[in-house]
């Protein structure tokens, strides 16, 4: 950033809508996906220009450094040549790629599979027809399994049967993919010649229909979705052979979530299962179809699932947990015995990136130099805790963000970096020493030097019971001192932040685009956000919106008396929790929050899924008070300041339904507000052109709310 003209530059332009909508965000188009082939010689990753979604799959040579392009398929193929089901797995996932969206290597052999919209390509040869879900390779490659029409497949033969509506095999139910980051429903054996499976089960739950209103003919798509104290799917665990379909179910301990499925070097197979309330987890180990409990983790707050487990060739495993407080690493006996305790202090792992068994290392991704940042360490597992530590090192330099990913030969590491004041590069670098071996990715994108981008500053304040909370504010660029006009974005739910230093905080254009208007612009993670510990996020337990409301209030307190913010002329927005928090900032402090933009609302949480709102509200009859009082109806009354509510008529995450319950005590209570709907967008607009018209909108929306005349900020009927 160094280079970067000033402000008055003439060669600056102000961003268009155009520019504010269109994604990738200006220098957000890093590599994707990267990987090491399993050989040991290239490093793959998908990319697609710095201002389009159409991603190619490219190889670097770690012989010479040289790049090439693997696989460059149709361009301008869009969403809507997808089966229904490949787009709903996509919204799934917030998947806005084109081209090539994924691809994976075989785990033991360099074969490589890519999921294109014609079918399943292995080694670049067509494999097997659409429709294909969730494909993956055996272990050695030279199989292909996936879902056709519910059934589980290998290659041309089923290997289960009796699909049908409502009943699944091999493919995650949406509670899964929603809410538990669990995306697959089947697992192959780390030999290679079985599959353990799910059987879905949603018969059972009614039918959430959902009309295309927008639809010139008479369209409409039902979901089955297990509403808030309702039924969630049955879910059973198989494994079949792959040279006989015969299944043989598990005896599961008594459950309510299937959670994860990992297979272990000795052919043993480890689940992980929860109760309702989500306080306690099972971790099984079956061999064969011998269940013992290797361990359960409890927690009066809820249990956190991660991606952390690690099984070792001699039965042993790595584990993470937060009783500490913090999700820190364990070393496990095959028996659940505990060996010793990895890493500790008031920090999280985020990440497990590498294992050496034999010399008993680990390497994982870290918030240790602070919350705001993540880091590659090294730490060894395996020597009795003799070091301060066990021995800890810190891999990467620069602050920032630093996602990593390790070499299986464990000598080298691709490290993807940015920060507020950097884009995304990408290097090759050793793990012994973290020498750079080769340049991967670094192409500055022209477009943030002709918008002018201009970092965000970062910093933290003490909120009214003493709780060190972390903000970035924009400010304006005209020269002017403050106090400004305020718009907050938030977000302010569990297992998100807003505030860390990566150029995604830069490149929020919103943001950007209003700071050049006049406003400050400002984001704080208030308590309950991720990455700070099970106390600080459990602080939301049994009440929604309460203690975030706090906080955002008290942020906005900050602002003011550091000269930057006009207390009279503050906003906010948001999205989706973020939504419903700008519906309760301006209903529980409309002293503080004089206008809203509430994107996508959660309205009653009596409204929305299980897994998400149990774990935080628990149980409904456990819990009625709570459930009625993180309610946004029994507040609106309060509402004194300008509204917009934005919703997708076809969203069938946080259904529009919220909106219109909404509405009704809105009319109810005579309250005035704008209601901005796009008809045939889900959870988020994904086409261009409706995300242009939402950013003219919500920009005039502000502007007149917030710079126009404030003698009589909300116009009552």
């Amino acid at each position: 950033m160094a280079d970067r003209p000033s402000f008055e530059d003439p060669s600056f332009e102000d961003p268009s809508f155009d520019d504010i909508a269109r994604l990738p965000a200006p220098g957000t188009s890093g590599p994707t996906a990267i990987a090491f082939s399993p050989d040991g010689t290239r490093v793959t990753y998908l990319l697609a220009g710095p201002d389009d979604l159409d991603r190619r799959l490219y190889a670097l040579s770690l012989e010479d450094g040289s790049t090439g392009l693997l696989l460059e398929p149709d361009q301008g193929v869009t969403e809507q040549a997808l089966s229904s089901e490949e787009r709903l797995r996509r919204e799934r996932q917030r998947e806005y790629g084109l081209g090539v969206s994924s691809y994976a290597w075989a785990k033991d052999a360099p074969v490589l599979l890519t999921p294109l919209p014609d079918g399943v390509h292995v080694d670049g040869a067509l494999r097997v027809l659409a429709p294909a879900l969730d494909a993956q390779l055996s272990p050695d490659g030279s199989r292909v399994a996936f879902v056709r029409e519910g059934e589980l497949w290998v290659d041309d033969t089923p290997l289960t049967s009796g699909a049908a509506d409502g009943l699944t095999y091999g493919l995650a139910e949406f509670i899964a993919q929603e809410e538990m980051a669990r995306a697959h429903g089947f697992w192959w054996s780390t030999d290679g010649t079985r599959i353990a499976f799910t059987e879905v089960d949603e018969r059972h739950i009614p039918e959430f229909r959902i009309a295309h209103l927008g639809s010139d003919g008479l369209d409409d798509e039902a979901h089955r979705y297990p509403f808030v104290g309702a039924a969630n799917a049955k879910v059973r665990l198989g494994v079949v052979p792959v040279d006989r379909a015969q299944v043989t179910w598990l005896d599961l301990p008594a459950f309510e979530y299937l959670a994860r499925v990992d297979w272990c070097p000795d052919g043993s197979l480890l689940v992980q299962t929860t109760d309702r309330a989500q306080q306690h987890l099972t971790l099984s180990r079956f061999d064969g179809t011998t269940r013992t409990t290797v361990l359960e983790e409890h927690s009066d707050v809820w249990i956190n699932l991660h991606d952390l487990l690690r099984p070792l060739p001699d039965g042993r495993f790595l584990w993470a947990s937060e009783r500490s407080g913090f999700r820190h690493l364990y070393l496990y006996e095959r028996d659940g015995n505990l060996v010793r305790q990895v890493t500790d202090g008031e920090w999280q792992v985020d990440s497990v990136d590498g294992i050496d068994a034999e010399t008993g290392r680990v390497w994982f991704s870290a918030t240790k130099e602070g919350p705001t940042e993540r880091h590659l360490y090294e730490a060894r597992f395996d020597d009795g805790g003799n070091h301060d530590d066990c021995g800890m090192r810190r891999l990467t330099g620069d602050p920032g963000t630093h996602q990593c990913t390790v070499s299986p030969s464990l000598g080298l590491f691709v490290d993807l970096h940015s920060s507020v004041r950097a884009q995304p590069t990408a290097t090759v670098r050793r793990l012994a020493d973290g020498a750079v071996v080769h340049p991967l990715f670094a192409r500055p994108d022209p477009r943030v030097r002709r918008l002018g981008l201009r970092p965000p500053e970062l910093g933290a304040f003490n909120n009214r019971v003493g709780t060190r909370l972390h903000y970035a504010v924009f400010k304006p660029e005209d020269g002017s001192t403050g106090p400004w006009p305020t718009a907050v974005l938030v977000y302010g739910g569990p297992h998100a932040q807003l505030v860390q230093d990566s150029w995604a905080l830069t490149a929020a254009m919103r943001a950007q685009h209003l700071r050049r208007r006049g406003f400050l612009v400002a984001v704080c993670d208030n308590r309950g956000s991720a990455r700070r510990g099970l106390a600080f996020e459990g602080v939301l337990r049994g009440r929604l919106g309460q203690a975030e409301v706090d906080d955002q209030a008290d942020f906005v307190a900050h602002l003011a008396a550091q000269g930057w913010a006009d207390a009279e002329r503050v906003g906010v927005y948001g999205w989706s929790y973020g939504g419903y928090m700008a519906l309760m900032l301006l209903a529980r402090a409309p002293d503080v929050f004089a206008a809203a933009v509430a994107g996508a609302p959660v309205t009653g949480w009596d409204g929305y899924d299980t897994h998400y709102t149990e774990r935080y509200l628990g149980l409904v009859d456990q819990n009625e008070d709570g459930y009625a009082a993180s309610a946004v109806f029994p507040y609106v009354g309060d509402m004194r300041g300008r509204l917009m509510v934005v919703h997708g008529l076809i969203d069938e995450n946080v259904h529009f339904r919220h909106t219109a319950r909404l509405a009704n005590r809105l009319i109810a209570a005579r309250h005035d507000y704008e209601l901005l709907l796009f008809p045939d967008e889900r959870h988020g607009p994904r086409k261009l052109e409706d995300r242009v018209y939402l950013e003219q909108r919500i920009a005039a929306f502000l502007e007149d709310a917030l710079t126009g005349d404030m003698t009589h900020p909300h116009p009552q009927p």
